[in-house]
């Protein structure tokens, strides 16, 4: 639970599966991306002996890992579900927002997150940046939209 979470206690979902088999790259991705935002513990359950660069490259993603490690300690939480599509969101210490848009759906679907789903006022421009394509978006004003592949993400950052 939220409320339970935070520096020196931490809920811990268990060890990553990232790796082990049995999901594409895309559900390993979804997978490592909830850890985060629910500031889990990071404990790979693969071997990293064999791994690919693939399941390397999500492991090591310093901007994500920097969402589950962040300072405030917050956990974030489900902030918006329709249907298949949910959107996830962290405080973070600097005031900005670590947000997933999580597609459990069978099909690609744009999912949007709006300023007052994360606890900004809707006419607030923000900075958004793609913590998986390490690439700024730009700026926009009142909400965020983008395509997301089935069992898929899109883990951003909003800052304003």
């Amino acid at each position: 639970m939220q409320s339970y979470a935070g520096p020196g206690h931490w809920n811990d979902p268990d060890m990553l599966e990232v790796g082990n088999g049995g999901m594409t790259n895309t559900e390993y991705r979804s997978h490592f991306s909830l850890w985060a935002i629910l500031a889990a513990p990071l404990i790979a359950g693969n071997d990293l002996r064999n791994m690919t660069p693939e399941i390397h490259d999500i492991l090591t993603n310093k901007e994500v890992i920097a969402v589950d490690q962040d300072a405030m300690g917050r956990e974030g939480r489900r902030v918006a579900k329709d249907g298949d599509m949910e959107v996830w969101a962290k405080q973070l210490q600097d005031g900005g927002r670590a947000v997933v848009l999580l597609n459990r759906g069978s099909s690609s679907h744009d999912i949007s997150v709006t300023w007052e789903d994360i606890g900004y006022p809707s006419h607030v421009g923000a900075t958004v940046r793609d913590l998986w394509a390490h690439k700024d978006l730009g700026k926009f004003t009142g909400k965020f939209s983008a395509p997301v592949e089935s069992h898929g993400v899109v883990m951003v950052t909003i800052r304003p």
